[in-house]
């Protein structure tokens, strides 16, 4: 379980394929390794990896090809991503509850100044409109943002807006966004969990 509050930014240094899937090693020296183990949890831009194996500050990870099919990042050596570590019982939640689990892929439509601050609007998939709502909270390539307003399309999909502070670009990934840049989406598990209430409700037979 994670926060959505950035620790530290990597680097994508090697990527070597597997039979299903990819064994990559980050270099993660922008994060405090002292308490860092084998078989801890990372986020990676939004995505919950297992530390398998450390050589001073380059963590390496097996990633799996299921995972890299529903997530953007992992495979591009270079590619800078936003670590975090787990949450800790009695750690601040300084964000909202993230599982780390990406629940599809958006893409960016809108990256602009508005003001001090940047205005981002990001298409999300259809099977995503649902859980998407204005005040809303939703992690973006791991980021705990708050949702400032949702427009549905016609499609099915929604586009919805965020205001990003220049503290949020300063220390994370997303300043490097521009209008066709994919990312990694994980809706409030809350909703998710209302969502499937709701569904198993509707199709059940009162008593």
């Amino acid at each position: 379980m994670f926060t959505g509050i950035v620790m530290g930014i990597g680097r994508l240094v090697d990527v070597t394929p597997l039979a299903d899937g990819v064994h990559i090693a980050v270099d993660s020296r922008a994060l405090e390794l002292e308490d860092v183990r084998l078989g801890d949890s990372i986020a990676h831009s939004g995505v919950c990896l297992t530390v398998v194996a450390r050589q001073g500050t380059v963590l390496e990870y097996d990633v799996s090809g299921e995972t890299l099919a529903c997530s953007v990042g992992l495979n591009e050596p270079g590619r800078e991503l936003n670590l975090e570590k787990a949450l800790r019982l009695g750690d601040a939640l300084g964000g909202h509850l993230v599982t780390g689990h990406v629940d599809g892929i958006g893409l960016v439509e809108r990256f602009a100044p508005v003001g001090s601050s940047t205005l981002l609007e990001i298409r999300a998939p259809a099977a995503l409109s649902p859980f998407l709502a204005r005040k809303g909270s939703v992690a973006v390539d791991g980021v705990s943002l708050t949702v400032n307003a949702v427009r549905d399309v016609p499609d099915g999909s929604c586009i919805f807006s965020i205001n990003l502070i220049p503290h949020t670009l300063a220390q994370t990934t997303l300043k490097h966004l521009a209008p066709g840049a994919r990312v990694n989406l994980e809706v409030d598990p809350l909703a998710r969990y209302c969502a499937r209430v709701l569904e198993y409700a509707a199709r059940t037979p009162s008593p």
